[in-house]
């Protein structure tokens, strides 16, 4: 029997295998989420003028301390009406033009205003509380850089800097797949031995919340042709992501429906719990995942292999998975054979991120779990993490 590969061997067999997607143009009002896939330039100076920081008046350095007499008032967004001569001021507003010849903003509330006089009893430096025109960057400069995430700092950049649309990865597109003939919608009655299914759901968010378009394929029975008619519908995705039907079992027929469609599988079964019987397999340029069909097993996989496979695909230069650290509140037992992902709950003190593993940790307990915002990651071996002891843990998004 093929020996269980280490998760880190399996991501390397994973991101192997994977090609991002081609670019699309998007405008940058739309990009929020978005893989920049080619350098974004500056299509002006940012700041474009040299820009007040503060409420107060325009000078020149070298006439002041001194009364000085204010001979026009400069609001943001209108040009300074000419140029400051030697021995006056002018009342400028937050973010409005620098006249020509004014080398320092003195803020309001360090003066004091005699109607059309100004005193200024300090000194003052070359430069205070001016922004100088290009100081944050010059047009043509590079204003993010390709392989990022776009959020909210970067689009407020990319527009500051007059950037209208950006080069993007093409969204990937995921087809869930889930397997069981015991499975029936939310909302409908139960039989004796049927259960709700849950895994659509949990995988459709996650390919979601990692950027992908997702459908999801109507559940399938236990029958080798309905898998065969729903597994070459998904295969027409960029990555299909199947729950169930991956072990050894009479009715585990993913894998072998999935060869018998060309798919070429790469490996099966890891060094991990839960979710040892995870596959991975490719046809052409599509990705395919066979997880548990045990829901936490499927959520533990999903987060280690799918996630850093989606984002690679749009080009992020470093898709992870991403570990944080923090205290343990328990301890935890390691287990000799296998890495474990266990469910917690995670806050802050004074020392940092605290992880409370929780109650109930069979990968079937998909309700405890809705109380677990971290994944702790116990590596394998003998005795325990103790308590108070640093460990690694992937955030649940």
């Amino acid at each position: 029997m093929q020996e269980l590969l280490a998760i880190d061997e399996a991501l390397v067999l994973i991101l192997a295998r994977v090609e991002p997607l081609p670019a699309e143009p998007v405008p940058v009002r739309d990009a929020a989420g978005r893989v920049l896939a080619s350098p974004a330039l500056a299509v002006t100076d940012l700041p474009p003028f040299p820009s007040s920081a503060m409420d107060g008046y325009a000078v020149r350095a070298a006439d002041v301390p001194a009364t000085l007499p204010v001979r026009a008032r400069i609001a943001a967004g209108r040009p300074a009406p000419r140029a400051l001569e030697p021995g006056e001021t002018m009342a400028i507003a937050t973010g409005g033009v620098v006249p020509e010849g004014a080398d320092a903003v003195i803020p309001i509330e360090y003066v004091v205003d005699h109607d059309n006089n100004v005193e200024f009893p300090a000194a003052v430096d070359v430069g205070a509380n001016v922004r100088p025109r290009g100081g944050d960057l010059h047009a043509g400069d590079p204003v993010v850089d390709p392989g990022v995430r776009l959020g909210p700092a970067q689009l407020g950049a990319l527009s500051a800097a007059g950037i209208a649309e950006v080069a993007c990865a093409r969204r990937p597109r995921a087809a869930v797949l889930t397997t069981g003939t015991e499975l029936r919608p939310p909302g409908q009655p139960l039989a004796f031995g049927q259960v709700y299914e849950a895994n659509g759901t949990i995988l459709a968010a996650a390919l979601a919340s990692a950027g992908a378009d997702v459908e999801v394929l109507p559940p399938v029975p236990d029958d080798e042709d309905a898998h065969r008619h729903a597994l070459e519908q998904g295969l027409g995705a960029d990555v299909l992501v199947s729950s169930g039907g991956v072990s050894v079992g009479p009715h585990d027929l993913v894998r072998e429906v999935g060869r018998s469609l060309g798919v070429e599988e790469v490996f099966w079964r890891v060094a991990v719990k839960p979710g040892k019987p995870i596959a991975f397999g490719v046809r052409g340029c599509t990705l395919v995942f066979g997880l548990p069909g045990n829901p936490v097993s499927s959520l533990v996989g999903f987060e280690l292999f799918v996630r850093p496979a989606v984002l690679a695909l749009q080009g992020l230069s470093d898709p992870g998975p991403h570990f944080h650290v923090g205290r343990l509140a328990a301890s935890l037992r390691r287990s000799e054979g296998r890495d474990e992902l266990v469910r917690a709950r995670s806050s802050v003190d004074g020392s940092g991120v605290v992880l409370e593993p929780l109650r109930g940790q069979e990968s079937h307990m998909i309700a405890r779990a809705a109380a677990a915002d971290a994944l702790v990651f116990v590596p394998r071996g003998e005795g325990e993490l103790a308590q108070g002891e640093l460990a690694r843990f992937l955030r649940l998004a």
